[in-house]
């Protein structure tokens, strides 16, 4: 590997930690960046995976002022999230990709326009305060299942489908929704390591490389979101996920 690969890769995983830290969709400046210093694309997905999970892990450091108060809900989500990536992971492995990419512009477009309507959708189908009890956590454990599905299988935009989502259906001011999508992250990023370093093929050098940058990023991602007014971060998490969205569109069709 050459000095501008490494530079690439090491300046892609800042840039994506930062991003996932804020907005999630990082993946989608690593994953590009991975392929284009030669790795195959599965080659380069489960490595992506791999890569940025020290970021996941230090943005959760740098936004724990803000899950203060959450515990019980955490524990209560996170075997959702480990069960559900492992079905991610399984499906990245035992299926052809084509489909999925088909499908996944659709769902990070639609995420991104359920945050950008949040409040007209919450209209429709109820603030999270007039929901019961018992359907709020229903509700809660299947979109963190649903989401986690898709983190194990791809990833990108995973925090943004996660915000997107959990803001219909907890009353918490943005950031702390925000704080929450993190640890989500950091149990999906646990788990995707764990399987493709077993099963999958990654490349190590280039791990070595990104997983290092996203700490930094993520670190101070993470301290930005913390500062940013909830209209700001809205803002920025509905152009990031419009912009993975018809990247993604692009690639899956046009090519």
């Amino acid at each position: 590997m050459d000095l501008t690969s490494v530079l690439l890769l090491v300046a892609a995983g800042v840039a994506a930690g930062a991003v996932n830290a804020i907005a999630g969709g990082g993946s989608l400046i690593t994953f590009p960046s991975l392929i284009a210093v030669g790795l195959p694309s599965v080659e380069a997905n489960v490595t992506n995976s791999v890569s940025v999970f020290p970021g996941y892990v230090s943005s959760v450091v740098g936004s724990r002022a803000d899950l203060a108060g959450q515990g019980r809900r955490v524990r209560v989500i996170l075997p959702a999230a480990a069960v559900g990536t492992a079905a991610g992971c399984a499906l990245l492995l035992l299926t052809p990709p084509r489909a999925f990419e088909v499908v996944v512009p659709f769902l990070v477009l639609g995420a991104t326009a359920t945050l950008a309507f949040q409040e007209r959708l919450r209209a429709l189908v109820g603030h999270p305060r007039a929901m019961s009890p018992r359907r709020a956590a229903v509700t809660l454990q299947s979109v963190v299942f649903a989401g986690s599905v898709y983190g194990g299988y791809f990833g990108a935009a995973l925090g943004v489908m996660y915000v997107a989502a959990l803001a219909l259906i907890i009353d918490e001011p943005l950031n702390r929704v925000n704080a929450l999508k993190n640890v989500l992250s950091v149990m999906v990023g646990s788990v995707t390591l764990l399987t493709f370093a077993i099963f999958a093929e990654v490349d190590w050098a280039a791990v070595a490389l990104v997983a290092p940058a996203t700490v930094v990023g993520g670190y101070l991602g993470a301290r930005l979101a913390r500062r940013l007014p909830a209209k700001v971060l809205k803002y920025l998490i509905v152009s990031f996920g419009t912009a993975i969205g018809l990247l993604l569109f692009c690639r899956a069709f046009i090519g």
